[in-house]
């Protein structure tokens, strides 16, 4: 559901590569974009995890972990933020328009976004 998959948000996404799982993601704004690189993994449990540094202008952060557990209920997958997150519908079956899973694109279909924001997010200005 995530390798070689871009995960577009309302101002940004993240890029799941598939062969070495390196995870890269962008915030977009003149002022207030963001970067962040690192990896995802799938844990034994069936986890999704991205271990990620965000940095921007101001701010330069320690390298994080996020989760997201995944469980089928009635057909339809369903995803949770780790640990005490909300439950809620990821992939209906059959799919429907609303589907979080929607907002993922087949590869890195805002590579060049994400540098048009490193380089914002670089700049000494």
């Amino acid at each position: 559901m995530y390798a070689g998959r871009t995960w577009v948000w309302k101002n940004g996404a993240a890029y799941f590569a598939q062969g070495d799982r390196h995870l890269k993601a962008w915030t977009s704004g003149q002022d207030t974009a963001s970067v962040a690189e690192g990896r995802w993994l799938v844990t034994s449990g069936g986890k999704m995890c991205m271990e990620l540094a965000w940095r921007s202008k101001s701010y330069a952060g320690k390298q994080h972990r996020t989760c997201y557990s995944h469980r089928i209920q009635g057909g339809n997958v369903e995803k949770r933020k780790d640990p005490d997150g909300e439950w809620y519908s990821f992939k209906r079956s059959p799919e429907d328009i609303s589907d979080e899973h929607r907002k993922f694109e087949t590869g890195d279909t805002k590579g060049a976004q994400f540098e048009e924001a490193r380089k914002l997010v670089d700049s000494k200005n």
